[in-house]
């Protein structure tokens, strides 16, 4: 970070009188890794003559060449950090995705802004700069709202929303409307806790919604209010947005279509007096890949996930007896796979799944029902 012209031991008002100070908030574009939006501090320096400061602080900065990068993101041990760089690099990517940038010039005193520049450069140092990212509850947006009230003297004052209580996975819905797959993605792997109503601090990991409430916000000190945003700003407007095509069916469809395809093969089984050998595989090869992903996520750091009702249906079992149903039908596997699958139905009343899971237990359900009718 460049150093202002006075000394460490100085504090020089003049230099922090001509700071701004502002919150950016850039809106999604098409790429996976922006879907939720983003949040960076601008730090600029109006006076500084040919040394201009305008610089962009970003927690977000991560590095997915790193081996293992998704599958550490998923179990929530993936390592994000703060980067730094001017401030027209950092628009430049918003403006070529077309994406809004939103400007909230802070109304922070000179001692405030004092206190956080030492604060941003001490968590830039190489021992510091690098943070545990957990995408609900430490995430870039969470950064730049905690070192910011940090530095503020006096308390920052919300104005609270009690008719507002979205769950978690509202939340994320809201964000991920236009990209059924990563709807999908998302619901089959957050669990009980994200169907949770959340408060306005826990609703701050989107950077829209603390736009929202910065905007809402004062700051009180020694008796007297003031505004914690003196100006909104567009630092640059939403353009042509770039759209990526993705798979040309939703869940919801797919999910139609296999459970037709299922409806077909019943009925033939049931005529034939006899199940389909390569369908039964097929089922539990789907269940139980899944299964083993969401057993694992027991295990993971994010605390939204490990309490997953999805299990009942997508589990390990499967794959402990797939030799024995290649062998001979006649198992207890789809004893339990029913019983299973019926808790799974039970535990829809408790937590949202992911779309079109119901299609699959139904699949299942009428296996089970050949295999006790007919086969057994």
């Amino acid at each position: 970070m460049p150093q202002p012209a006075f000394a460490d031991n100085e504090f020089n008002t003049e230099y922090f009188d001509s700071v701004e100070v502002s919150l950016l908030t850039c809106q999604p574009h098409d790429e996976i890794y922006s879907l939720y939006g983003h949040t960076a501090i601008r730090w600029h320096n109006f006076h500084r003559g040919k040394a201009n400061e305008d610089l962009a602080f970003n927690y977000g900065v991560f590095d997915q060449r790193k081996p293992f990068f998704v599958l550490r993101f998923v179990f929530g041990l993936t390592d994000y950090e703060l980067g730094v760089l001017p401030y027209n690099l950092f628009l430049r990517e918003y403006r070529y995705f077309g994406s809004m940038v939103t400007e909230q010039v802070l109304n922070l005193t000179s001692n405030e802004k004092a206190l956080l520049y030492y604060a941003l450069a001490e968590n830039l140092r190489p021992e510091n700069s690098i943070y545990r990212y957990n995408y609900f509850h430490n995430n870039c947006t969470t950064k730049a709202r905690d070192i910011i009230e940090r530095c503020i003297s006096g308390k920052v004052e919300y104005a609270e929303r009690k008719d507002f209580t979205p769950t978690y996975r509202d939340l994320v819905h809201d964000m991920t409307r236009n990209h059924p797959w990563a709807r999908f993605g998302n619901d089959l792997l957050l669990g009980i806790m994200a169907d949770q109503p959340t408060d306005r601090r826990q609703q701050e990991f989107l950077p829209n919604q603390l736009m929202y409430d910065f905007d809402h916000a004062q700051i009180y000190n020694d008796g007297l209010y003031r505004p914690l945003v003196k100006e909104r700003r567009t630092a640059a407007p939403g353009g042509v947005q770039i759209i990526k095509t993705g798979f040309p069916l939703s869940p919801s469809e797919c999910a139609i279509i296999l459970t037709i395809i299922a409806l077909i093969i019943f009925i033939a089984e049931w005529k034939l007096k006899r199940s389909f050998l390569p369908w039964d595989l097929l089922l539990m090869l789907v269940t139980g890949t899944i299964g083993i992903l969401l057993t694992l996520m027991i295990f993971s750091k994010h605390p939204t996930v490990s309490l997953n009702l999805q299990i009942l249906l997508f589990n390990p079992l499967p794959w402990l007896f797939l030799w024995p149903v290649v062998k001979d039908h006649k198992t207890h596997y789809w004893v339990i796979s029913a019983i299973l699958a019926f808790a799974f139905l039970i535990g829809s009343l408790f937590q949202s799944y992911a779309e079109g899971t119901w299609s699959l237990a139904l699949c299942l359900l009428m296996q089970c029902y050949i295999h006790k009718k007919i086969v057994s």
